[in-house]
């Protein structure tokens, strides 16, 4: 008998939630990401329950027992129980009565085997009791433990319910798929022919979907089976990803964290920032990096103009792009660069200049202070000025 026995298991909220809804007779069993996580030695962020009680029973049985409970989404089943602070997603088993690609109508389910056939992966539908007992309605224990990511059932049809899990199995691959094991034939011919499906989803759940994919430790076997697809340039029109295997390489060579933008901007593509909606703050430092890392500046100037980590990022992508390693010395001159501080301002050069030759004349004297290493004081820069 497979059991979990994760410390978020015996928190007592959790605990005590879970007592509420079996007093009431209710089954209480976790399911998804956090049985999934405990499986593998991943860490836990969310936990979600699913039970057979309908969502006026959960409330009713949460409030008896003094937990507070916040109908979330209570059309579609589910009420958030929080108690000692943590929240739990508690959702009453369901199974599809139609989907259109990119929502499904449900119904409220009597079987656990009916709530799990309307999942997405095998590994995601491995439920556990409050005890940590492990139930494995549809035998994907086997494809969790071989880290293979695999529909439910035929992946057609998957994909077809929900376009958006094309992009789901690429980042379930890039975060929990082992390489070795390689994608599923099937699953990859199933995406191929369904990629018109793409179009139909929303700006916005692709570029979640896509930050999340790229900030895997190393997403790119997941990235470069994407674009064997076809659905990388169906969502990214334009994106190569040639550099991508190369800047995880950087990134690890220097201690870098994984950064979803970042490798985001390696790839580019056409108009990314308005294909995908960014908001004003991610767009303008997707378009930074990019820009940066097209010039040759060197990294001491860039952690001046940019600071950091923006330099770092930049100077990051450069070298993926060149396929170069990282510069001896460049984390340095990054830190110098960014520390350093213009010793001059306009009102140095006034009167003696004004209007635009005030501004070029203090651009050229910024530019000798950036070459000397920042090392010129002010006396040295206005030294020509007297």
């Amino acid at each position: 008998m497979t059991r979990i026995t994760e410390d978020w298991l015996t928190d007592p909220g959790t605990q005590a939630v879970c007592a509420a809804l079996e007093a009431g007779g209710a089954q209480a069993l976790f399911v998804g990401g956090c049985v999934r996580n405990a499986l593998m030695g991943v860490p836990v962020s969310d936990i979600d329950i699913s039970t057979d009680a309908r969502p006026e029973r959960v409330i009713a049985l949460a409030e008896a027992a003094g937990i507070k409970a916040v109908p979330t989404g209570i059309d579609h089943g589910t009420v958030t129980l929080v108690e000692h602070g943590v929240p739990h997603e508690v959702t009453t088993f369901r199974r599809d009565v139609s989907t259109d690609g990119r929502r499904a109508v449900v119904a409220f389910a009597e079987r656990i085997e009916e709530d799990a056939a309307r999942r997405d992966f095998t590994m995601n539908a491995i439920y556990a009791r409050s005890d940590g007992t492990v139930i494995d309605p549809l035998g994907g224990l086997p494809d969790l433990y071989a880290r293979r990511v695999r529909f439910i059932g035929e992946p057609r049809d998957r994909i077809r319910e929900d376009y958006l899990r094309s992009l789901r199995y690429f980042r379930f691959h890039a975060w929990y798929g082992d390489d070795a094991e390689g994608f599923d034939p099937e699953a990859l011919s199933a995406i191929a022919e369904n990629l018109d499906g793409l179009s139909t989803l929303s700006r916005e759940r692709v570029g979640a979907e896509l930050l999340r994919l790229l900030a895997a430790p190393d997403p790119a076997p997941s990235v470069a089976a994407m674009r064997s697809t076809g659905a990388l340039g169906q969502l990214l029109p334009g994106a190569d990803d040639r550099a991508l295997a190369p800047l995880v390489h950087l990134e690890q060579t220097i201690g870098a964290a994984p950064d979803g933008l970042r490798r985001l901007a390696a790839l580019g593509g056409i108009d990314v920032p308005a294909r995908l909606r960014m908001s004003r703050a991610r767009a303008r430092r997707f378009d930074q990096m990019r820009e940066a890392a097209a010039q040759m500046t060197s990294p001491a100037e860039l952690g001046y103009r940019l600071k950091q980590p923006a330099a770092g990022d930049a100077l990051l992508l450069r070298c993926a792009w060149g396929e170069q390693p990282w510069p001896e010395g460049a984390s340095a001159a990054l830190e110098q660069g960014a520390a350093a501080r213009f010793p001059l301002t306009a009102g140095d050069l006034m009167p003696a200049y004004k209007g635009a030759a005030l501004g070029a004349r203090l651009a050229e004297l910024e530019t000798a202070w950036i070459a000397s290493g920042f090392a010129l004081d002010r006396e040295a820069l206005l030294s020509g000025d007297r």
